[in-house]
């Protein structure tokens, strides 16, 4: 049975690989259509390095700010090192990096697990209320930039629906909690009595391995998260780390010359940040200079002048990540053997993660 559960798990990867891979070709096909490579060449040489290295350092730091929020979310469960949070996500980059479908999640989930003595699962529940509240900022921010900035229609309704999805998915956490809190404060006030032998029988099967409880303990930890004095920070280093990138954007911007506002680098890192979460090469390799030239149109940016822009940008936020992020890989007692093993072994863990909340 577990060897169909493996084969089943490396044909869907393999499926998204090849989708991953075809739209990075259709990415780049798009982009060097009638690009003029010798004026592209020349913008880069004339780029001012003073601004392309605050932008790096700005970048940089949000990784680093996103280590902080890290630490606060995984708080309830227990005190993680700071140093271990920063090299686990250092780690995380550079597997997604140099391996598709964005493995370098799983891979500092299980880096902080390992590190830290905390359950993967808690870990990896702490990765998806940090995407969530990310889409929360993603979407409020779009809407405050929307009464400074004329946007196209079509980003207008996307942003409709990106509100309406935020709205639900809020709404839903927020349910779970005030159920859980209502729940578990009923509990603590209940007055103990003898339990029967059913009873017994019902509570040693529910602690046996099961789906339902997994699931349970998952939505207890993300009570823990949500009502712990920690989330507070954790959300105010959510605000910084997004600000952090848009400042290290609007600095390349400055530096090759194209004179957009502050705001408009919010649009174009809005547009990137949705555009690369789906499947897709290492290293968002196509996608991310595609929908960096699709942001910039919003500003009707020639289309030369920001392909080579957005490879320009590419590259430079790309490269500090490749020499920090090996780094991090052989400070966590990784090769890139070892390396390629565990990212290929963690989908399968995940799917028999055992939750302590």
């Amino acid at each position: 049975m577990s060897t169909l559960v493996q084969a089943e798990t490396r044909q869907k990867s393999r499926v998204l690989r090849l989708l991953g891979y075809g739209l990075a070709i259709i990415c780049l096909a798009w982009l060097l259509h009638d690009f003029h490579i010798v004026r592209a060449l020349h913008d880069m040489a004339n780029a001012d390095w003073r601004w392309v290295l605050l932008g790096v350092v700005f970048d940089v730091l949000s990784y680093g700010v996103q280590a902080v929020r890290w630490k606060f979310l995984l708080a309830p469960f227990g005190r993680v090192r700071l140093n271990n949070a920063i090299r686990a996500v250092y780690a995380g980059l550079f597997a997604n990096l140099v391996f598709p479908l964005r493995p370098g999640e799983f891979l500092r989930s299980y880096l902080i697990s390992d590190s830290e003595g905390i359950s993967l699962g808690l870990v990896l529940g702490s990765v998806g209320v940090e995407r969530l509240v990310d889409l929360v900022i993603a979407t409020a921010s779009l809407a405050v930039v929307s009464l400074f900035v004329e946007l196209p229609r079509r980003f207008k309704r996307a942003a409709d629906t990106m509100g309406i999805i935020t709205l639900v998915l809020l709404a839903i956490v927020v349910i779970v909690i005030l159920y859980l809190e209502i729940k578990l404060s009923g509990k603590t006030n209940a007055q103990p009595k003898k339990k029967s032998e059913e009873e017994i029988e019902v509570e040693e099967d529910s602690a046996r391995p099961s789906l339902r409880n997994k699931a349970m303990a998952m939505l207890l930890g993300l009570h823990a998260m949500g009502t712990a004095p920690s989330f507070y920070p954790a959300v105010l280093m959510s605000l910084l780390m997004p600000f952090c990138q848009v400042v290290a954007l609007w600095c390349m911007m400055r530096s090759y010359g194209l004179g957009l506002s502050f705001m408009a680098a919010v649009v174009v890192l809005l547009v990137i940040n949705l555009g690369v979460s789906i499947p897709n090469a290492p290293a968002n390799f196509g996608s991310y200079p595609f929908f960096c030239v699709l942001g910039l149109s919003v500003f009707q940016v020639e289309k030369t002048t920001a392909t080579g822009f957005s490879i320009f940008a590419f590259l430079a936020l790309t490269l500090p990540f490749v020499f920090l992020g090996f780094a991090a890989i052989l400070r966590s007692g990784l090769s890139f053997r070892s390396l390629r093993e565990k990212v290929g072994s963690l989908p399968q863990q995940t799917r028999n993660l055992t939750v302590h909340p």
